[in-house]
């Protein structure tokens, strides 16, 4: 019997005929780099970890975080989550709050005393790292984990660095700082606190370190020359934020002038007002577009009444505490020029918040070591010119938060495992970016993003509680949720119910699919159906 052109096959025909033949293009099933996991300076696999949480097993989704950063509660309150302005929900609705279910697996961790597994065997090498800042603590953690005994050097009383000294209370609370801390140190590593090292080599060899990592903290401040009279109260951002750590706090007096536009100038500012300051004013030489300080952090002090005079810059100090203050204008470059017009402000005392150094004087006669601009040069092993002798954080040339910090010291510790075995560290090569056109967002409902609560005005400007609250359980599950599982198989099943040739076989729970390329014709449908960009159509080779 003759039939229509587009029928040539009995029913029931097609498993003998193998319609595979067909194509000229078959689907393949890829991983991609998530756009969070790419901007992530500490190097955390979040849609990993995110993927757990949203399952509602939280311990597990913590230790997939802690492979990469030992300190989750910590970046989950001072982090600028880098990762949450790639996150490509952000185009469809509002981006994930990674940082806001980071902080609440880091503070069920702390609640529930979860604890790091020990290291499986010993190296016998023993490691150096000086600063217990984030970037040694890190470093510490991840040689620790490794089988490498650490001891860490601090020249400080305390543990912590610019996480203890540069971060305010309100901001970061020190009972949470000292428990993730104290987990580390729980690994087997030694913390020598107010220890000094003066000479680098000289303490290696009196210590017999095989390897030690440099991680010195930026704590000296950067001076700027305003003529002042004798009398004038004039201090430094550092002095004044290491001050709160004391018994006696500063005393700035009724109205303080902080002169910088970094986020420092603001701590500054905020805490001044905690203090009791009546006038907390920032002056600043640009304007609040070219401000270096975080958007939301400006706008956090500005709710708590903190004045800040954009396009100023401050000229002198009288005896009595008045300052002459220059207004500036932009030139046609962008760049501020005076104006030649003054004014004056009464303060108690100034604050000059422009900067901090790095203390180097421990590298003194060290041969090999190349220092530019007050950091130490460093190839891409972290290694400085001296053999065995790493350095990170604020010491090399790099943004200096905590989250870089915290990544160098990871980065640093592989690459420091690796020269003591005699071997170079190889890190595994990255996938394609999953970009926000690779995916079908079709299929995601709307959601909106899950805000933290805040505490209330009057209550931070009076005291140095927490101003940022965390989510509840239901709300962090929501907004982990909430993440899309760019360029990565999440098992939705779509392909599977797509598929007019049954070609897509199911391999069980967490081993995802496979195709049987027998009967794909390759028409795209799975690959068009995709949610998620995880699958991609290649040329068929004869």
């Amino acid at each position: 019997m003759e039939k229509p052109f587009a029928i040539t096959l009995d029913v029931g025909s097609s498993l003998a005929n193998k319609t595979g033949t067909w194509r000229t293009y078959r689907p393949q099933y890829v991983d991609r780099l998530p756009p969070c996991n790419h901007a992530c300076p500490a190097g955390e696999n979040i849609q990993e970890w995110l993927f757990h949480a949203e399952s509602g097993d939280y311990e597990q989704a913590w230790r997939a975080l802690t492979a990469n950063n030992p300190m989750p509660a910590v970046m989950g309150r001072v982090c600028y989550h880098p990762c949450e302005t790639a996150c490509n929900r952000g185009q469809l609705d509002e981006s994930v709050g990674i940082n806001s279910v980071e902080r609440f697996l880091g503070d069920q961790a702390i609640k529930l005393g979860w604890k790091f597994a020990p290291p499986a065997s010993s190296s016998g090498k023993h490691v150096l790292v000086v600063g217990a800042g984030p970037s040694g603590l890190s470093a510490a953690y991840h040689l620790a984990r490794l089988g490498h005994q650490v001891t860490i050097q601090e020249a400080g009383p305390f543990a912590g660095g610019m996480m203890r000294f540069g971060i305010p209370k309100y901001r970061l609370p020190r009972d949470v700082l000292d428990a993730e801390v104290q987990r580390i140190l729980d690994l087997g590593v030694v913390l020598q606190l107010d220890t000094k090292v003066e000479n680098i080599e000289q303490t290696m060899k009196d210590g017999g370190f095989d390897a030690a990592f440099l991680a010195v903290g930026a704590h000296i401040a950067k001076r700027a020359y305003i003529p002042a009279a004798d009398s004038a109260r004039m201090l430094d951002a550092m002095q004044v934020l290491r001050g709160m750590e004391d018994e006696e706090k500063p005393m700035l007096g009724r109205r303080v002038v902080v002169y910088g536009g970094g986020n420092t100038a603001l701590d500054v500012a905020r805490t001044a007002k905690r203090l009791g300051a009546t006038d907390a004013i920032i002056v600043y030489r640009r304007t609040r577009e070219k401000m270096p300080a975080h958007d939301f952090e400006v706008e956090e002090a500005l709710q708590e009444g903190i004045m800040i005079k954009w396009l100023s810059t401050i000229k002198n100090m009288s005896d009595e505490g008045t300052l002459t203050v220059e207004k500036m204008a932009l030139d046609e470059t962008g760049f501020p020029q005076p104006t030649g017009e003054f004014e004056t402000l009464e303060s108690d005392s100034l604050v000059l918040a422009l900067g901090q150094d790095v203390d180097l004087s421990l590298l003194n006669g060290v041969p090999g070591l190349e220092i530019n601009d007050g950091v130490v040069q460093v190839g891409t092993n972290m290694m400085t010119g001296r053999a065995g002798i790493f350095a990170g954080g604020d010491m090399v040339p790099s943004e200096r938060t905590v989250t870089v910090a915290i990544g160098h010291g990871k980065k640093a510790a592989r690459n420091i495992d690796a020269w003591l075995r005699g071997e170079t560290y190889a890190p595994a090569p990255k996938h394609a970016l999953a970009e926000f056109d690779k995916l079908n967002t079709w299929y995601y409902d709307d959601a909106p993003k899950m805000v933290r609560p805040t505490l209330d005005l009057a209550r931070r400007q009076s005291t140095f509680e927490e101003v940022v609250g965390g989510l509840d359980e239901s709300n962090a599950l929501f907004e982990a949720r909430r993440c899309l599982s760019c360029g990565n198989c999440f098992e939705c099943d779509n392909c599977y119910g797509v598929c007019p040739d049954n070609a897509v076989i199911k391999l069980g729970p967490g081993n995802r699919f496979e195709f049987n390329y027998d009967y794909c014709k390759g028409c795209g449908i799975c690959r068009a159906e995709c949610p998620c960009g995880a699958i991609v159509m290649v040329p068929e080779t004869i």
